[in-house]
């Protein structure tokens, strides 16, 4: 099994089209103004957003890897994305800097490296 994508909700198509293209996702699907889906800079799983009236913005974060955390971040916020909260280094290891779309739906730009599927904690040693 592998994950093909996961799609949130949104209020605002050409909102959430300009915040997902900033952030640096390309856009390869736009239905109707309703639907969008992008291909994520690398790796294979995708993201999407459909309109809806009432878009509900889980408490779900999603996790976006990157090998430069601080330098993404800095590059976001000049481009106008705003975090709730800065790059820091957190006690599971991985380093993580947390941000929300136009909707509310949380994001997390990180890096975790081997600690991602390899923790010292793992229950099954490769």
């Amino acid at each position: 099994m592998d994950m093909n994508q996961v799609t949130v909700e949104v209020r605002d198509f050409n909102e959430s089209v300009d915040f997902y293209t900033k952030i640096g996702l390309r856009l390869i699907v736009s239905a109707r103004q309703e639907y969008a889906r992008f291909e994520l800079p690398s790796g294979s799983a995708t993201f999407s957003f459909h309109v809806s009236e009432q878009p509900v913005a889980s408490n779900t974060i999603l996790y976006f890897e990157v090998d430069e955390v601080d330098r993404r971040y800095e590059e976001l916020l000049g481009l106008g994305i705003t975090f709730d909260s800065p790059p820091m280094d957190q006690s599971w290891r991985w380093r993580e800097a947390r941000f929300s779309d136009p909707t509310g739906n949380r994001f997390c730009l990180y890096h975790a490296g081997q600690d991602r599927r390899f923790p010292p904690w793992r229950l099954e040693k490769p």
